[in-house]
Parts: structure tokens; C-alpha cells; sequence
């Protein structure tokens, strides 16, 4: 790796992080929340000011015009150090705030990861503190450097390698001739639904501002609300139905939303057999937990039971996290059926987190094709998705990252087990961070708790699962090899 394009890259982020860290005194000034605007203004200008410095440092070593010749190594690393650095800095207003440093790193992870598990035990905090949550969960559901690409004509070439080690998937799909106007019809098609959403729920009843926090975190998939019991908190049919159909919209592949989208044609998202299987385990977890629901007790009306476990399912299966109903107090056939929708995570290359369904279904083809084999050992038999061969390396690579992503969960659900002396605590909690669900099913950390009470070491190691579950475990697994920390000036 070259120490003057990371120096010069990180810069450059750094620069436009401070910019777009200046948004919430719009907010602030809105509000006349004045007293409120140094904690967004200092932040901002230190980001500028080092980012501005570490330019000047990678020009002293060798001028960087472009970075058409980046390596994927240093995309790799200038991608999980952006979110790392943008992780800090968000937290510095809300440690300006009060929150202490563990907890304002945790929340910031939180948001930035579009986790929305939170420490928050109380929402007296003014209008630009929870616009500034739900506006990183926002940036961070598309991908920071996503946007960075959109709008920096330096890495209209080399974007490349940072918009696929920021957002991997199974696979590398591009759908318009360049990585930068591929970033443009991402961003447009997600800042369209947004507004959507946004005009939707005041039109349903939430006011301005709830209805556009609410939305910024819908779409990211990311959960944070203004209200300290989420969607149940504003009681109402419609606005829990608006929202379920957009949190469903997030679980859909930007891909496949650009191409229904850029045709006018909707019901072309089902020509996926990832959104058909998606859509299908939607609908078959949420009609068992509504007929669970409604038999066992827990709810009376069969109606309401079908909306809060339909919402619920999309909500876990996406890693929205929002809640309109108390799920650590429904029956446990529910509880255990909604328990499934943990580990599914939404399509590959949407705003979700998990292991995605994409991968699923290939463990599950290539199970199907070991299983074959044995009944007929010289037959050739093609894992397909879409009718399209899956090459060979993306099956290993698919099955080593399950392999790891269960392995990281067993190791930090021990340690944690420990620190907080509770198993179920230990092992919900590393879960969910890792699959950017937010709240677990214990109460203490279900979707009306906090994770405030977790011991400080049990935050930071919950962080980390947090950034590793964002960015899908490859980064970091590369970052493991010893080769790769090979530094040179330029």
C-alpha cells in the first residue's frame, strides 16, 4: 500500500465529512436550538482542518492527481478507516451533548452501521440530536464512500475498488457503463424514496419532523425513531403500513430497484429469485407469527396480529430494528419463529445487513448438489442463480464468510457471556450487532430497553461487531493477512 494515497484519500473524505457535518445546524437554526450549533460547527471544522493537513502531508511525499491506479488493498483499508474516522467524528457532538465517550461512540457506530440498537434510557435531548442520528444512519445505509464517488470526480475511475469493498456481495454487479454514474442512480433512486416516505407519513398523520427522521432511518434500514417506543409510540395503523413497505423496499437490492425503477415497471423486482425467495420467507415467518400470535393469545384481533408480525419479520429480516409491537412479550412459538428472521439478513447490495438471502440460497444449492452427488458421482451439476453460472471462487468465498460470520459470533457471544455474567445476553447481543439488527429479545436489550447497562468493554467489543457486520467481514478478513500491512511512501 502506498502511504501517500492513503494520506491523500482519508484527506479528501475527511474534507467533505466536515461539510456534510455542518447539515444539522440547519436544524439547529430551525429550532433556534443556538446553543446547539458549536457542537456540529467544532467537530466540522476539525475534520476539515485534519483532512485538509493530511493532503498537504501526502503532497509533500509525492502529489497525487488521481486515483485511477488505486489497489484494491489500499480501497480496502481506505474504506474501513472511512468508517472508522466517520464513527469518531459523529460521536464528538454527541459526547458535546452529554453522552459519555463509550456511549457516544456506541450510539455513532450504532447509526453510521444503520444498526439502531441504542444506550439512549431517556429522549430529552433537542431536535438536531436526533436529526444528527437518523442522518448517518441514512448516509450510512447507501455507503459513505458510495456517496463520495457520486459526487468526487477523483474517483470516477478508481471508485471501483471502494464501491465494491464497501458494499460486497456475492456478486460485482455494475448497471451503467461507469462506478461513478452507478453511484449517481443509486443515491437519486434512494433520496427519491425517501422523500416519498417522508410526505407519506406527514400525510398519515406524524409530524414534519418525525416523518422525515423516521424515514431517513427507514430506508437505511437503520431504525433509530424519535420516539423512545419506535413506531408503536405514534399508534397508528397507517404509519406502521407506510413504513413496513418501505422498510421492505430497503431489503430489495438497489440494483434491482434502479432497473423496476428505470423502466417504470415495479413487479420486475420479482424477476429476482433472491426477492422472490426474500419476499416468500416474508410472507410465510409473518403468517405463522400472526396465526401464532392470534391462537396462543397474545393478540385478539387477527388483524393486528397480522400487521405487528408482518412488520416485525421485515423489520428483523432487513436489520431494521424499528418495533410497533413489545416482541419480548409475545408467546414463545412467535418469539422463536421471529428468532429465524435474525439470520436471514435482506437482498445482497441493499441497505440490510445479515448474511444476506442470496447467500443462503446458494449454501443451501450447494448442500442440494453434495447431497446429488452422492446418488450420481459423475454427474456435473452448475450452481446457478438467476439462470447465471455462480463461478467456483464466489461458492468458497460465499461459504467462507457464513463460516466466519457464525465463528465471530460464537467467539464475541463467549466473551461477552462472561463480562455480563448472562448467556442469553451474551449471545443476542453479539447477534444482532453483527447482523446490524440493533435490539435483541431480552427486555434489557429488546426493542423498549437500552444497552446502556453493558459493561464498557462489552460496548466496545459490540462496536466492533457492529463495523464488521457493515462491511460484510471481508475487509476485515483481508486485514488479517500479514502481507497486506506492507507500507510504502508512494
Amino acid at each position: 500500500m502506498r502511504f501517500n494515497y492513503l494520506l491523500s484519500a482519508v484527506g479528501m473524505v475527511l474534507i467533505y465529512i466536515g461539510f456534510v457535518m455542518l447539515v444539522p445546524i440547519s436544524v439547529a437554526l430551525v429550532f433556534k436550538e443556538y446553543a446547539d450549533i458549536l457542537n456540529f460547527l467544532i467537530p466540522a471544522l476539525c475534520s476539515i482542518v485534519c483532512g485538509g493537513l493530511f493532503r498537504f502531508l501526502a503532497n509533500k511525499i509525492s502529489p497525487v492527481e488521481n486515483f485511477n491506479d488505486i489497489k484494491k488493498s489500499e480501497g480496502l483499508f481506505i474504506v474501513v478507516l472511512t468508517w472508522v474516522l466517520f464513527g469518531g467524528i459523529s460521536a464528538i457532538p454527541m459526547m458535546l451533548m452529554g453522552l459519555s465517550p463509550i456511549n457516544a461512540l456506541f450510539e455513532a457506530a450504532s447509526g453510521i452501521t444503520t444498526t439502531g440498537g441504542t444506550i439512549l434510557t431517556n429522549f430529552d435531548y433537542p431536535h438536531s440530536f436526533f436529526f444528527w442520528r437518523s442522518f448517518i444512519q441514512f448516509l450510512g445505509g447507501m455507503g459513505i464512500i458510495v456517496l463520495f464517488i457520486a459526487i468526487l470526480p477523483q474517483f470516477a475511475v478508481a471508485g471501483r475498488q471502494m464501491f465494491f469493498a464497501e458494499a460486497p456481495g456475492p456478486t460485482e454487479e455494475k448497471f451503467t457503463p461507469r462506478i461513478r454514474n452507478t453511484a449517481s442512480a443509486l443515491w437519486k433512486i434512494y433520496l427519491a424514496f425517501t422523500i416519498i416516505e417522508t410526505l407519506l407519513l406527514i400525510w398519515a398523520g406524524m409530524a414534519p419532523f418525525d416523518a422525515l427522521c423516521n424515514s431517513l432511518s427507514t430506508l437505511s434500514a437503520g431504525g433509530f425513531s424519535t420516539h423512545p417506543e419506535s413506531t408503536m409510540g405514534f399508534n397508528s395503523h397507517i404509519i406502521t403500513f407506510i413504513m413496513l413497505i418501505f422498510i421492505f423496499i430497503s431489503g430489495v437490492s438497489f440494483n434491482v430497484q434502479y432497473r423496476a425503477v428505470s423502466k417504470f415497471k415495479p413487479w420486475n423486482i420479482f424477476k429476482s429469485e433472491e426477492v422472490r425467495v426474500y419476499t416468500g420467507i416474508f410472507l410465510v415467518l409473518g403468517t405463522l407469527i400472526g396465526l401464532s400470535l392470534f391462537l396462543n393469545g397474545t393478540m385478539t384481533d387477527i388483524k393486528d396480529a397480522a400487521l405487528h408480525a408482518y412488520y416485525q419479520v421485515i423489520s428483523v429480516m432487513t436489520s431494521t430494528g424499528s418495533t410497533s409491537s413489545d416482541y419480548t412479550s409475545w408467546d414463545f412459538t412467535s418469539q422463536l419463529l421471529l428468532g429465524l428472521a435474525f439470520f436471514t439478513g435482506g437482498c445482497a447490495s441493499s441497505a440490510s445487513g445479515g448474511i444476506k438471502i442470496t447467500r443462503w440460497c446458494l449454501v443451501f444449492k450447494v448442500m442440494n448438489a453434495e447431497l446429488q452427488k452422492i446418488l450420481h458421482p459423475n454427474a456435473v451439476i452448475n450452481i446457478k442463480m438467476d439462470n447465471a453460472i455462480v463461478p467456483k471462487d464466489v461458492i468458497i468465498q460465499i461459504i467462507t464468510f457464513v463460516m466466519f460470520y457464525f465463528v465471530i459470533i460464537v467467539i464475541t457471544s463467549l466473551v461477552l457471556s462472561i463480562i455480563e455474567q448472562n448467556l442469553l445476553i451474551g449471545f443476542a447481543s453479539s447477534a444482532s450487532m453483527i447482523g446490524n439488527v440493533g435490539p435483541a429479545f431480552p427486555a434489557a436489550i429488546g426493542p423498549l430497553g437500552s444497552f446502556d447497562s453493558l459493561h464498557p468493554v462489552s460496548k466496545a467489543i459490540l462496536i466492533f461487531n457492529m463495523y464488521v457486520g457493515r462491511l460484510e467481514l471481508i475487509p476485515f478478513l483481508v486485514m488479517l493477512q500479514g502481507d497486506f500491512w506492507t507500507l510504502k511512501r508512494s
